[in-house]
């Protein structure tokens, strides 16, 4: 017999005397409230205050609840509105009790522990909306049943940096999911992750100013939803501004000297220019001449607050451009009209170049994007703009084109007839003639289906020194230049270890025996792959034999077969040649030093070649003679050393301090960095300016950046000092492969690029060197392997 309203007060109160509780006046009231409002014949709910309750009311509330199956009641949503002293076993308990009945759960503000989210998020919950927002979730593993959930609201998880892998696999009716004012950045593997949702239709990571869901924000005053109750908007994200005459569109930011980045309301104005809905007479009007790409909003190095008290507004204006007696426009005295769009609370990833476009292309069942609406025009100028800034797969491949298909037409390549008509195909790039072409090409279509690459640290290292067991931090590394398993690195209290990166075994260990301090150049020299040279920041110089350097600590000296040169104060950087014959040193000064690695002598300084310090000098890969430097005066320089006097043949600058300079595999081009993503390819004959990398900047003017070649000059990384992100980027398109973000999986913080080298030997593999900062101030080492798929919750960051 199904129970109404007053059976089941009657029998909450019998339940509290079993169990010996007062009765909660609170609860009473639900089911009196129930009695008055009850439709008839119809099924009902009740909404749970977890504020008015307390752990003594939860035992004849589940009592209750367990007579639910054969009652009447449809519903019960559990609410939080202020700090309760409701403990977190008894709210399991209540929810787990309830199960089916749950409609909607609202534990916002709630400061739950990690134990709980973990037990929640592992457990899972038969709710249909589920509002987590501001609570301290790090690592999103919602590995549970969550089959009725439709909707997510996760907003102001400060804490949440990243979507692993299956986060949401678990969600198969998910419709409205809400991250504003989280820390997630990525582009790739948040719409990987996003792609597990077949249902999502309404996502947002920023919230426009009158929207409280996720849903199309409302032209005009009307009804909106929010906790599964119905309430009166009153507020517009769309405001009438006043007319203009002329002139472009005005785009602006609350924030002063940053200009609006493109993600925003591209939907409306597209629609203010089309004339779509906004004449009477319906009249067509083409789109105008002014409609232009929007800039990135370029992040300060002050970030936005993340407690909700104030928010960052972005304020876009449209202006749409409409005449009622003529289908052209009048470009002389158009009809402007303007309105403005405010976002609110936004996550980092909403930053990113293009991000609107990016998460439009990428997600082709999304409705709703930041509460704009996703029209047809929308996914067609996302599609252009992905097209345009990102490369999908390496070399374009095709995203169905398997390593087998790569197989069959290489094989089917080989049999046409010799006098058959062959078209020539298009060169995909400089290296299309390659012998490596074929590898590289399976490596891009591996890389097609790896959305989260795997990171690992090099080695859990610790050398027994002096009776103490001690954990080196390294400062400098580089991959050996003949022999794949190897890596030699520097620490910052002066030794040079040399392992066996793929087995994690040390090959060699050479402490600094107080001559070294901090190792900030390394370099193998290539027809001796046993001996490399070592510079410190003290001046230090030295050649080391591995081969003849003994695995435990030499008494005192470490024999013959190292040498020490004259010293070079302030080191920063050292190069060898491409025959083995001499190397160069430079530092925190405007001189560069030229050693003859034979004689053992320092053979010449050059005094005063720039302005400012000198940050790194490198030697061309295949000139003995030719080499570049860069310094923080703006200039970068090419030498030739056959010139007498020395002069630079010629000299490029860049807008800000140069921090690094490298030649391409081919010594085609010049990779120079400067501060801050300046990040740009040169002409190595002339200095001329062949392309430059749209990163954006960050307004630090201490963000020294760094970038090198990769897959034999195919493609670019970078990284800087003050951003947790490697960026790989086409070398001749400038379009973005993926980005790599990198984070200490003990602690959830992020970690920082202080060096980075490509591996020469594997292709879309990299190793970082990566920094945390205080408390912690960890330094690791950590190989990125790019065609490798790894759950983030399953890597283990072991540091130095």
């Amino acid at each position: 017999m199904p129970m109404n309203s007053s059976t089941l007060e009657a029998r909450y109160l019998i339940s509290c005397k079993k169990h010996a509780v007062i009765p909660n006046s609170a609860v009473q009231s639900w089911f009196s409230e129930v009695r008055v409002h009850k439709p008839k014949n119809e099924k009902y709910g009740i909404g749970v205050i977890l504020d008015q309750l307390m752990d003594s009311d939860i035992s004849p509330l589940v009592d209750i609840i367990m007579a639910f199956e054969s009652s009447d009641m449809d519903a019960v949503d559990l609410l939080q509105e202020s700090n309760g002293t409701l403990s977190e076993e008894h709210l399991m308990a209540l929810m787990r009790a309830l199960d089916f009945k749950l409609r909607v759960v609202d534990l916002q503000d709630m400061s739950l522990t990690k134990e709980f989210l973990r037990d929640l998020c592992h457990g899972g919950l038969a709710c249909q909306v589920l509002n987590l927002r501001t609570n301290h979730i790090q690592k999103l593993a919602m590995s549970g049943k969550f089959i009725r959930l439709h909707t997510l609201n996760l907003d102001f998880c400060t804490a949440l940096t990243t979507l692993q892998q299956n986060c949401f696999y678990c969600m198969p009716h998910l419709l409205r999911l809400s991250m504003c004012e989280t820390r997630i950045t990525n582009l790739w593997t948040t719409s990987a992750a996003l792609l597990k949702l077949p249902s999502l239709k309404e996502l947002r990571f920023q919230n426009c100013l009158c929207c409280k869901d996720t849903g199309a924000c409302p032209s005009s005053r009307e009804k909106t939803r929010f906790h599964g109750i119905e309430s009166q908007s009153s507020l517009c994200c769309y405001d009438q501004a006043q007319s203009a005459d002329s002139g472009d569109a005005t785009f602006h930011s609350s924030t002063a000297g940053e200009t609006v980045r493109d993600l925003i309301c591209k939907d409306s104005m597209l629609k203010c220019e089309l004339g779509i809905g906004s004449n009477e007479n319906n009249s067509k009007v083409k789109t105008s001449s002014y409609l232009k790409e929007i800039d990135m909003l370029k992040l300060s190095a002050d970030l936005p607050d993340l407690d909700g008290s104030k928010g960052l507004q972005n304020e876009i204006w449209e202006r749409g451009n409409f005449s009622a007696n003529s289908q052209k426009q009048d470009l002389k005295n158009p009809a402007i009209t303007l309105r403005k769009y405010v976002s609110h609370h936004p996550s980092p990833i909403c930053f990113e170049k293009h991000y609107r476009e990016y998460m439009v292309a990428s997600l082709p069942h999304l409705e709703v994007l930041d509460n704009l609406p996703v029209t047809k025009i929308d996914r067609l100028t996302a599609k252009t703009t992905s097209r345009k800034y990102f490369e999908y797969l390496p070399y374009k491949r095709q995203p169905k084109e398997s390593v087998v298909d790569i197989l069959h037409k290489r094989e089917m390549g080989g049999s046409k007839a010799r006098n058959q008509k062959m078209s020539m195909p298009k060169q995909l790039h400089p290296y299309h003639h390659n012998q490596l072409f074929f590898s590289r090409s399976l490596c891009a279509a591996k890389l097609g289906s790896s959305e989260w690459p795997h990171l690992s640290p090099v080695s859990n290292f610790r050398e027994k020194f002096k009776q103490e067991c001690k954990r080196p931090r390294p400062r400098q590394f580089e991959y050996h230049p003949s022999d794949p398993s190897l890596m030699v690195f520097g620490t910052l209290s002066g030794e040079v270890i040399v392992i066996n990166h793929e087995s994690g075994r040390t090959v060699s260990y050479i402490p600094s025996m107080g001559a070294m301090s901090s190792v900030l150049g390394l370099c193998w020299l290539k027809k001796y792959p046993s001996k490399l040279i070592a510079g410190s920041d003290n001046g230090s110089l030295k050649l080391f034999d591995i081969k003849h350097t003994p695995q435990e600590l030499a008494e005192s000296n470490w024999g013959s077969s190292n040498v020490t040169f004259a010293s070079f104060e302030q080191l920063t950087s050292l190069h060898v040649n491409s025959t083995d014959d001499k190397f160069l040193a430079s530092g925190y000064s405007k001189n560069v030093a030229l050693y003859d690695i034979d004689s053992e002598k320092r053979l010449q300084l050059f005094s005063n070649i720039h302005r400012e310090p000198i940050n790194v000098a490198k030697f061309a890969h295949h000139s003995p003679h030719l080499f570049a430097t860069s310094s923080f005066d703006r200039d970068v320089k090419m030498w030739d050393l056959r010139q007498n006097p020395l002069q630079p043949c010629y000299t490029s600058s860049s807008s800000r301090g140069n921090v690094m300079v490298c030649f391409s595999p081919d010594d085609m081009s010049l990779l120079v960095s400067a501060v801050d993503n300046e990040v740009k390819q040169l002409s190595a004959a002339d200095g001329r300016l062949l392309m430059t990398l749209e990163i954006a900047s960050t307004g630090s003017a201490y963000n020294y950046t760094r970038s090198y070649y990769m897959n034999g000059g195919d493609y670019i990384i970078s990284g800087s000092c003050d951003e947790h992100v490697i960026r790989i980027c086409c070398s001749q398109t400038g379009k973005r492969l993926r980005d790599v973000y990198l984070e200490d999986f003990e602690t959830g913080n992020s970690m920082f690029v202080q060096s980075l080298r490509s591996d020469p030997f594997r292709d879309f593999n990299l190793s970082v060197l990566a920094a945390s900062t205080r408390p912690s101030s960890k330094w690791e080492i950590i190989k990125v392997n790019m065609l490798a798929s790894s759950n983030s919750q399953e890597q283990e960051a072991i540091f130095f």
